[in-house]
């Protein structure tokens, strides 16, 4: 089979989609090899990623092509497509090209989430309707829709009234390394790098508004969990009002921030870690807790959108608006070790559901069907 993807994310975003992208791609390339895939990219001077030895890297050559990388990607890829006679083409992040649909060839797009719909208070008027334009389209004309989580197959039905058989779940995969465990001297020599305490509570996503850290910090303060806290992700305005909370607790909460900490590393401080707090309001998904039960780290996360789904039964769950859950449940996991080993042991069967190879042949049995 001859498969192409948008691979632009694989190559140029750190986090978020890329990681998906990027795990999408070697999960398929490993687990069938004598398929042939083909990756879209504008091209980055420092990629993020190495293309696996049966894809080819397909670029803009022109100097007008390489100039409009944006147009490249919208208007050139569907005839580029449609030379290569490719039986499938996957959107990975939301869009589809244009005219593509005039081909013969079938397409997938994948869809995470429509949280710009749910809350359009975090996103810039003009990002919303690039989002709705570009979202909507792929939707209407891909031969299938891939929701990641059943979350967004719902919000998917809900606000754009899309046929529920149009729409297939698979839940995405976690990078491998998340799986594999870390012998203490590796831990030893990362917690010397980053200077990290011997005891803490760990929180993983971008510092914004909607995952939601300052109801963690607000939650220690109430039920007195003085333990350090880590924070790996992306910075962003919002860690000054962050910052503000944190000073004006008399320095009784001490904080870490770290960002671009590549997976490896991010395996052995989840492994490090008391528990790992994901208290967001609204996820597609919510890759953190995933990552965290495949690395034997126990897990609270709010019992909202699609996190009770990706944490199943290995999760303690709490009301992400009220601190004071987060609080009590962070001093109850803390202080209670059968209820974390629980939490661990259920974890990494948990786990189980997102290894790259289970994803994979989901996948290709997808491409298989609208294929034929």
């Amino acid at each position: 089979m001859r498969i192409g993807f948008d691979a632009k994310r694989a190559f140029n975003n750190a986090a978020g989609l890329g990681n998906f992208s990027r795990n999408s791609i070697r999960a398929l390339s490993r687990q069938f090899p004598n398929d042939r895939y083909f990756l879209f990219h504008p091209g980055n001077s420092n990629p993020l990623f190495k293309a696996p030895v049966n894809s080819s890297e397909i670029k803009p050559r022109s100097i007008l092509w390489k100039t409009l990388k944006f147009g490249w990607r919208s208007f050139r890829v569907g005839e580029l497509a449609k030379k290569l006679d490719l039986d499938i083409y996957h959107g990975l992040s939301h869009e589809l090209p244009i005219w593509i649909e005039n081909s013969n060839i079938k397409t997938v797009v994948t869809i995470h989430d429509l949280i710009y719909l749910r809350y359009p208070e975090y996103y810039h008027r003009i990002d919303r309707k690039i989002y709705d334009q570009k979202f909507r389209r792929a939707c209407k004309v891909a031969t299938c829709i891939h929701a990641i989580s059943e979350q967004t197959k719902q919000d998917l039905m809900t606000y754009f009234f899309i046929p529920e058989d149009k729409i297939k779940v698979i839940y995405q995969s976690i990078n491998p390394v998340f799986f594999e465990r870390i012998d203490d001297e590796k831990k030893l020599e990362l917690r010397k790098k980053y200077q990290l305490p011997a005891k803490f509570i760990l929180s993983v996503g971008t510092v914004e508004p909607r995952k939601n850290l300052l109801g963690l910090l607000e939650g220690m303060v109430q039920s007195k969990a003085y333990v350090p806290l880590v924070v790996v992700g992306k910075l962003t305005d919002y860690q000054l009002k962050v910052q503000k909370f944190i000073e004006a607790d008399l320095n009784r909460l001490e904080v870490f921030f770290l960002s671009q900490i590549p997976d490896d590393e991010l395996a052995v401080i989840y492994q490090m870690a008391e528990v790992m707090v994901y208290p967001s309001f609204f996820e597609g998904f919510g890759l953190p807790v995933a990552e965290a039960q495949a690395s034997g780290c126990p897990v609270i996360t709010s019992h909202t959108s699609s996190l009770p789904e990706v944490g199943g039964d290995a999760a303690l769950y709490i009301n992400p608006l009220r601190p004071e859950a987060i609080g009590n449940a962070l001093t109850t996991i803390l202080s209670d070790a059968t209820l974390r080993e629980s939490l661990v042991a259920k974890g990494l069967i948990n786990a189980q559901r997102y290894t790259p190879a289970n994803f994979a042949r989901q996948l290709k049995h997808l491409y298989n069907t609208i294929a034929e």
